[in-house]
């Protein structure tokens, strides 16, 4: 399935640094912070997903291929999920094409406001779960494990 992927949008950028802030300050927002070192420099890099959980597992789904946290995520294997003021240790796991498609044929449902951006990524164009699962081998998806227990 070609795909013309969009790039990410300017506003996205001073958008996360605000969900990071509010983080920060414990505000419990629906979008959780993973921190991982960046994959060339080693510093911590955070920035805002939505995870869900399907079948008692944490997955989120990489909306726009290439982006830096996917890379930063794949090079570390384990990171930070910060909600509030309560962090989380895991253990990131990408999921093989094969293993991601039930995942991504779930996104639309459960995260509903995630379809937009991916839509505005030019990734889908309706929002189906019929299209979400046929970016399996083109939209990257990770599940996470808690390290501690």
């Amino acid at each position: 399935m070609p795909v013309d992927i969009k790039p990410v949008p300017k506003w996205l950028k001073y958008f996360n640094k605000v969900v990071i802030g509010g983080h920060k300050v414990g505000l419990k927002l629906p979008m959780v912070v993973l921190t991982v070192p960046g994959a060339k420099s080693g510093k911590p890099r955070s920035t805002p997903i939505t995870p869900f959980t399907l079948d008692g597992q944490r997955y989120a789904v990489g909306g726009v291929p290439g982006s830096a946290w996917i890379a930063n995520a794949r090079k570390a294997k384990t990171g930070t999920l910060t909600r509030g003021r309560h962090s989380e240790q895991v253990r990131i796991v990408e999921l093989s094409p094969q293993d991601s498609r039930p995942v991504l044929r779930a996104f639309p449902i459960e995260v509903p406001a995630g379809v937009g951006f991916i839509r505005n990524a030019g990734l889908v164009t309706e929002g189906t779960p019929d299209e979400f699962e046929a970016l399996a081998g083109i939209a990257a998806v990770f599940r996470f494990d808690p390290l501690n227990g």
